[in-house]
């Protein structure tokens, strides 16, 4: 069952994401900005520290989707357990 639901999982991620406002008008500008920054050290700096926000951003939205997918195989093996 999890492997069935595994391709789901990224398209849900990048939803919530999306409908959390982590890729609104802020980020893009924090994005441009970052890619116009003339200084190479300043740069990378910039770009290091959107990728780690943007990652622990969806680690925190994967587990939240991991415990509710628990949740669910969890109502299912009950279920079926009673059957």
């Amino acid at each position: 069952m999890v492997a069935r639901s595994v391709p789901g999982l990224q398209r849900a991620l990048g939803e919530a994401l999306f409908a959390g406002g982590w890729f609104d008008q802020a980020h893009e500008h924090s994005v441009r900005e970052a890619a116009n920054e003339p200084d190479p050290e300043s740069r990378a700096l910039m770009v290091r520290t959107l990728v780690a926000e943007e990652t622990r951003l969806a680690m925190l939205v994967g587990v939240a989707i991991g415990f509710e997918l628990a949740r669910e195989l969890g109502a299912t093996d009950t279920s079926t357990q009673e059957d």
